[in-house]
């Protein structure tokens, strides 16, 4: 059964990933916008979840599965920034792949620091 919920997950993941990469800085050409939103709103999705995992210890079996190994696992993607950075520095566009790499890290962990602290926030009330 867990296999199923993860697969199922990451199959909406990455359906809802490539929809972004549809819809998402079309006229953008040099740095990965889609990528790079995708990423941060997982991250921030993470800090979310994560919180309210802390507070419904229900969240942490059957639900992380499906929600955070399947469908953030499947939405954001470590291999697409990987190669995106590759391909910017193949193009000697290295400033441009080293404030991808680094905003994408820096903001990342801020937007999962936010998503947390918001939701924890939100249930102390």
């Amino acid at each position: 059964m867990n296999w199923l919920l993860v697969a199922i997950g990451g199959a909406l993941g990455a359906s809802l990933r490539y929809a972004a990469s549809l819809y998402l800085f079309k006229s953008a050409q040099h740095f990965p916008w889609a990528t790079w939103s995708v990423n941060l709103f997982g991250c921030f999705l993470a800090g979310v979840f994560f919180a309210l995992s802390q507070k419904y210890p229900v969240l942490q079996q059957e639900a992380r599965l499906l929600l955070m190994v399947g469908i953030l696992g499947g939405f954001t993607t470590f291999s697409s920034f990987g190669l995106e950075t590759w391909q910017l520095l193949r193009q000697g566009q290295h400033g441009l792949a080293f404030g991808y790499a680094m905003s994408s890290v820096f903001f990342g962990v801020i937007f999962l620091a936010v998503g947390f602290y918001s939701v924890q926030q939100v249930l102390k009330h």
